[in-house]
């Protein structure tokens, strides 16, 4: 396991504060994979339009071994339900993209990995609209323990930046659940 300590995620924070441009996926990553390690929490990914790079952009950061439990890739709306415990009815009345699913897919994941909080996100990437969603209609989920905080997203841009736009916006949305659990001086 890789000795993170309070500096170490004073400095990840510090980084993302000071960035003169957007803030990496690998920065945030690296917040979130030391404020992980510091709370003793543990993580999960169930992903849709990401295909795993959530889960990638976790594991790129050393010592994520000690916080992420794994992921789940299910791409086909079917292996929501079938991987993820989405139920058929709600994927059948409103399709894969909506609040709902990325919620459950996120409890889902939760509940299969033993993970102390899992990122979900489901959405259109393109270059198509998707079941009468538009490019760049995305919806992420965080959940936790008797918890879920989902966020519903309009992107721009290339099917590179909708996917790569969804992992800061759900890495973010865990790091701002895991801060409140570490011990940090007042800044």
């Amino acid at each position: 396991m890789t000795g993170y300590d309070r500096d170490d995620l004073l400095a990840a924070l510090e980084a993302l504060d000071d960035s003169s441009l957007a803030a990496t996926e690998f920065e945030v990553a690296r917040a979130v994979v030391i404020a992980a390690t510091l709370a003793g929490r543990t993580l999960a990914t169930a992903e849709s339009l990401t295909a795993g790079l959530v889960a990638a952009t976790l594991a790129a950061v050393p010592g994520a071994s000690a916080v992420l439990r794994g992921g789940i890739v299910a791409y086909a709306t079917d292996l929501k339900a079938s991987l993820l415990g989405v139920p058929e009815g709600l994927l059948a009345r409103g399709g894969a993209v909506q609040p709902a699913v990325a919620e459950a897919m996120a409890v889902g994941a939760r509940a299969r990995t033993g993970a102390d909080y899992a990122l979900a996100c489901t959405g259109v990437a393109g270059p198509d609209p998707q079941d009468g969603h538009p490019v760049g209609e995305v919806h992420v989920a965080v959940a936790s323990e008797g918890a879920v905080r989902t966020h519903a997203l309009t992107l721009a841009g290339t099917r590179d930046d909708i996917r790569h736009g969804t992992v800061l916006v759900v890495l973010g949305m865990v790091l701002d659940a895991l801060l409140p659990l570490v011990d940090l001086p007042p800044r």
